[in-house]
């Protein structure tokens, strides 16, 4: 109890002692003391609410039979999930990578969104996009050439949307289906792709400016187009949903939705 007793005298003391030197403080001294205690509480508070909602959310779109939803089976539970059909809806859930289950310590987990590539559900899209920390778009590489120019045409106007330039959301063009021996090599589809873009960007341009419905432009006046000059990064990458091949993918997950 004396112990107890002699902390109190001193809380007392220090506590007198510090309303003295408060009422002894200069005006402006004093209001630039509260100034910077202001300026430090905000400025902290802001770093913690910048963390807080940082997005993990992963979006993958696509056509339809780009084997979204088997890499998205592949993500959350190894599996391929043979037999799946074209989504109606959305898949959408928040895991941890199945790849980093057995790996120690806190890992995040990852918030993935398989967005219908059919053409009438695709603005479905625009409901997850605000809230993205990257965007997969995923390419059937077996059956590229046939689907090239819908594919260009999509993946534009998902490049020229408000919400992806604005907030500069990382988009990596996903080569699916590469296992195959068949398959076009991501070079190839990531060339032929800036080709029909430049087609695009061509021929919209052209439009009067009451007629385009795309919100930014893309490209450099006067140059060839190229993923270099979008507002935002672009990459391209290999994968295979069906044999699990999906490092690269898992890659550009973690770049932007840290672990």
């Amino acid at each position: 109890m004396d112990e107890l007793e002699q902390w109190r005298i001193q809380l007392q003391q220090w506590s007198r002692q510090g309303a003295e030197w408060f009422h002894q403080m200069p005006e402006t001294q004093l209001y630039a003391a509260i100034a910077v205690v202001f300026v430090t509480t905000f400025f902290l508070l802001s770093i913690r609410l910048f963390k807080r909602t940082k997005s993990n959310t992963v979006v993958l779109t696509g056509l339809s039979g780009s084997g979204k939803t088997t890499l998205f089976y592949q993500l959350q539970d190894g599996s391929s999930h043979l037999g799946t059909v074209t989504s109606m809806d959305p898949n959408e859930g928040t895991f941890v990578l199945h790849s980093e289950i057995a790996k120690k310590g806190k890992i995040k987990p990852v918030h993935v969104v398989d967005v219908p590539g059919h053409s009438r559900l695709r603005p479905k899209l625009d409901e997850f996009l605000p809230q993205a920390a990257g965007i997969v778009f995923v390419v059937d590489a077996l059956e590229f050439l046939p689907n090239c120019r819908a594919a260009s045409e999509y993946l534009y106007d998902i490049l020229t949307k408000s919400s992806v330039v604005k907030k500069k959301i990382p988009v990596l063009i996903l080569c699916n289906k590469t296992d195959k021996v068949t398959a076009h090599t991501k070079e190839f589809i990531r060339k032929q792709l800036e080709k029909e873009i430049e087609k695009f960007r061509a021929s919209r341009s052209a439009i009067s400016a009451a007629d385009v419905v795309n919100e930014f432009t893309l490209g450099v006046p006067g140059e060839a187009f190229g993923f270099s000059q979008c507002h935002n990064k672009v990459t391209v990458a290999d994968a295979s949903g069906l044999t699990g091949e999906i490092s690269q993918l898992e890659e550009f997950i973690r770049e932007y939705v840290k672990p």
